[in-house]
């Protein structure tokens, strides 16, 4: 006879958020919180060791982890070689994963939004470590869920841009209603294209709002990043992002 289920048939699961700093991953936070399917046990964040920045979306390791702390929740880092192999970064996940599978973890939860082969690539690997796949905002029309996001108290600045897609300036912007209004035809609004990527400083699941500065506008392997450093601006506020 199989071993009983340990946990009661209405507790919620026990899962990971992945979590890149931005804003779908921070959106997709509040939304579990409201869930009461799942209880959201630790953040998961791939970080470049090498520069000590979280992956795509070059946001220092202290910005990610002051992110961690007003979440109120526990960080597991990832930590990945630069540049890094497929075959090392899906090594260096299930090395980080394991462990959490046998502490009871049952899922790990992501923001993508549309992009099927993604979806498809997160399943098949979670399945094999015997771990679900949960996608909170599937699915959603991303023009309304870019300006849900600003109007629940959401505040994100664009860390990298793929100047192809759209305008090199846009680094360092505040994702907001003027940014949704700029964009060129053709842009997702929440970037779910590559076409940007973010750093969430305040947000309904943080206990308090995270200080930064604007720090230097760089061009490195077709991207540009706008560098965020941690503290208050020289007027002794937050910067104006």
């Amino acid at each position: 006879m199989a071993d009983p289920d340990p946990r009661p048939a209405n507790a919620p699961r026990p899962i990971l958020l992945s979590w890149s700093s931005g804003k779908d991953s921070a959106f997709a936070l509040y939304v579990l919180r409201s869930d009461p399917r799942f209880e959201v046990r630790g953040l998961l964040t791939s970080v470049n060791a090498t520069h000590e920045r979280v992956a795509m979306h070059a946001v220092r390791r202290e910005l990610l982890r002051q992110q961690a702390e007003m979440a109120g929740l526990p960080l597991i880092e990832v930590l990945i070689p630069s540049p890094c192999t497929n075959a090392e970064y899906e090594r260096a996940m299930r090395d980080a994963l394991e462990p959490q599978l046998a502490a009871g973890i049952e899922a790990v939860a992501f923001g993508d939004l549309f992009l099927e082969d993604v979806r498809r690539y997160r399943e098949e690997k979670n399945a094999g470590l015997g771990l679900d796949s949960v996608f909170p905002l599937w699915g959603r029309d991303t023009t309304e869920l870019a300006r849900e996001m600003i109007a629940v108290g959401q505040r994100a600045i664009l860390t990298s841009v793929d100047p192809k897609q759209v305008p090199a300036s846009f680094a360092g912007r505040a994702f907001d209603e003027a940014l949704l209004g700029d964009l060129p035809p053709g842009a997702d609004p929440c970037g779910e294209n590559g076409e940007f990527h973010t750093f969430v400083r305040d947000a309904p699941v943080f206990s308090a709002p995270i200080e930064v500065r604007a720090g230097e506008i760089v061009e490195r392997d077709g991207f540009v990043f706008a560098d965020l450093v941690p503290g208050a601006s020289a007027a002794g506020g937050s910067a104006n992002l």
